[in-house]
């Protein structure tokens, strides 16, 4: 799973422990651009700055290559996608995995893309 730039911000944040599990996964991995848009947010403070970097230490950084910019500008061009939404989209769909995020709204056109809200209520049966 990839896990989006907002999910590295509210996990260094008062209440960020519930998402835990998700950096701790074997399986979770990261965009270089959600590193380069975590530690960019301009609200960012010293302290999570330092729980964001403490973080990435042990998450596999996936790097843009020419298969995932292809993709990026696909989704830029049919969705009118923000660049970084587009490149991270663009990396889960090129690895086949889901993407982690707080704003899927950022990412509802994108059908292929599997999208997990850790903060989503649990849907009752």
């Amino acid at each position: 799973m990839v896990l989006d730039s907002n999910i590295l911000i509210d996990a260094a944040r008062p209440g960020g422990e519930r998402l835990a599990p998700y950096l701790a996964d074997p399986e979770a991995c990261i965009s270089i651009v959600s590193r380069i848009e975590a530690l960019g947010y301009h609200l960012l403070k010293d302290e999570e700055d330092a729980v964001i970097r403490q973080s990435l230490a042990g998450l596999p950084e996936l790097q843009l290559d020419a298969e995932i910019a292809e993709r990026g500008i696909a989704l830029r061009r049919q969705r009118r996608m923000k660049l970084g939404d587009a490149m991270i989209a663009g990396t889960a769909l090129e690895y086949e995995v889901p993407l982690v995020t707080r704003n899927v709204d950022d990412f509802k056109q994108v059908a292929l893309l599997d999208r997990i809200n850790p903060f989503a209520e649990p849907e009752s049966e």
